[in-house]
């Protein structure tokens, strides 16, 4: 999913993003520090966001094996 979001305003260490999605406006707090160089209020970005099924397919991986450590040690 590709969204685009304009820099709203900085506050502090965060950059409040202003992102429209479907007619709807939603403000994200987003550290700043995270922002392209140069960006600042008024810039567009493009975020995209898709799934990370190998990061999906660990995490289940190592609940599984912690898990299995636990049963063994209440045994």
């Amino acid at each position: 999913m590709r969204l685009r979001a304009v820099i709203d305003r900085i506050e502090g260490d965060f950059a409040v993003l202003e992102v429209d999605f479907e007619g709807q406006c939603y403000y994200v707090d987003w550290p700043a520090r995270l922002l392209p160089p140069g960006a600042g209020p008024g810039s567009w970005l493009s975020i995209t966001l898709e799934r990370d099924l190998a990061g999906e397919e660990a995490s289940r991986e190592r609940i599984k094996e912690l898990l299995q450590r636990l049963k063994k040690w209440n045994q």
